[in-house]
């Protein structure tokens, strides 16, 4: 099934590339910041894990269940008050006045992310085309990249890490509000179950059951794809500077710039194969992307040089570049118009998941038994996603 798109609405992508650099924001302030706070705090550095894990508790719930509330009222007003939630969650962190009220402000900061983040890709899969899909995950990565010099400005200056809280509480309050304004025009816009042929017309949606989403094959090829990709992701970027350092004998500040070169062809590969998948088509893309993380995946398990690793890293971030958004973008073809909604939340929620347990089971096998494993547990991510992909597009009868 081919996805039919309306015409783009300017205003509404300007506004959706802003609230995806918006959306990353939040994670980039905190590492920055947080030696600050646990000083203020009089807490141990480790306590950074329990604020995270609130964070991914709320995240993982609120993006699960946002394709369920989005047929009941809307992307428009579930973007408008999710990103309150959000914005008020950074308020609440440049106010607190103890690490006891951080922690329930990390689980309704993830609680408006997951929601933001599900909500944004359901509409974008069914409005903007391989192209901006690509492009806006791209100004996730800003987003996050611009968070730690908001943060280190703001420590520069004498000021207080809650000013760095404050400054993007401020800009997610201003998003809020642009949200409710335009929360209308969201309504009307395209979305994947705006019309059985996932086009981007006002018809009414069609009402299916929960249950039947949960029944289909497809949704949970669809979950088990986001959990090996984002594992694979997140650990590669994770652990390849111990393999490179300690496993490999690389200086430290080399290898702080090759694991800086992944991260930074996962931006680049977005920008460019945003413009070679609207030419060539979401499947080819998808396809040669996953072939090509595998193939950086056994350079990496190469054993020897680390040069050959870090070329493989290259390649891994610059193959995997496409796929989370083109995954996105297809979810209609392969579960229907009418679950697309709840299936890309998901899948956001899957990809949470996977990237917080697969990574840590990888360190603690590279920590317990040994470094060079890290090469080929990424070998075997990638070629069940390449399984997995294949087994996901194959035609089933009906369909």
């Amino acid at each position: 099934m081919t996805v039919a798109l309306a015409p783009i609405r300017t205003s509404l992508l300007v506004l959706a590339y802003f609230a995806f650099i918006s959306l990353g924001l939040p994670d980039g302030l905190f590492g920055v910041g947080w030696p600050s706070m646990a000083a203020e705090f009089g807490v141990s550095t480790e306590t950074a894990g329990v604020i995270t894990f609130a964070g991914i508790c709320g995240y993982f719930v609120s993006s699960a269940s946002a394709g369920f509330i989005l047929n009941r009222f809307g992307v428009g007003w579930l973007l408008a008050a999710s990103t309150v939630l959000a914005a008020s969650a950074l308020a609440g962190y440049a106010l607190s006045p103890a690490l006891a009220v951080v922690v329930p402000c990390s689980v309704v900061a993830g609680f408006g992310g997951g929601a933001i983040d599900s909500g944004l890709n359901a509409y974008a899969a069914g409005a903007f085309g391989p192209r901006h899909m690509n492009w806006l995950h791209a100004f996730f990565g800003l987003g996050v990249a611009l968070g730690p010099l908001i943060m280190t400005a703001a420590l520069s200056a004498g000021l207080s890490w809650r000013v760095g809280y404050g400054v993007v509480a401020v800009a997610q309050f201003a998003l809020a509000a642009a949200f409710a304004v335009t929360a209308r025009s969201w309504r009307t816009g395209s979305s994947p179950s705006s019309s059985p042929e996932g086009g981007g017309t006002a018809a009414e949606p069609v009402k299916v059951r929960s249950r039947e989403t949960f029944r289909l094959p497809a949704t949970w090829l669809s979950v088990a794809a986001f959990v090996l990709y984002v594992s694979l992701e997140v650990a590669a970027g994770l652990w390849a500077f111990l393999l490179l350092t300690r496993g490999r004998g690389m200086d430290e500040s080399v290898a702080g710039v090759c694991v800086s070169v992944y991260w930074a062809m996962l931006f680049v590969g977005r920008l460019v194969q945003g413009v070679v998948s609207q030419r060539f088509g979401a499947p080819k893309v998808l396809l040669g992307s996953l072939v090509g993380m595998a193939v950086g995946a056994v350079l990496v398990a190469v054993p020897g040089s680390g040069w050959i690793a870090a070329v493989g890293l290259a390649v891994i971030g610059f193959a995997e570049a496409p796929v989370f958004p083109l995954l996105m973008l297809t979810t209609a073809d392969r579960v229907g118009a009418v679950h697309a909604d709840r299936v890309i939340g998901l899948q956001v929620a899957a990809g949470a998941l996977g990237g917080t347990l697969i990574p840590a089971g990888v360190g603690v096998l590279l920590s317990r038994v040994d470094l060079e494993l890290l090469g080929p547990s990424l070998v075997v991510l990638a070629v069940a996603l390449v399984g997995t992909y294949l087994v996901m597009v194959r035609p089933s009868p009906g369909r």
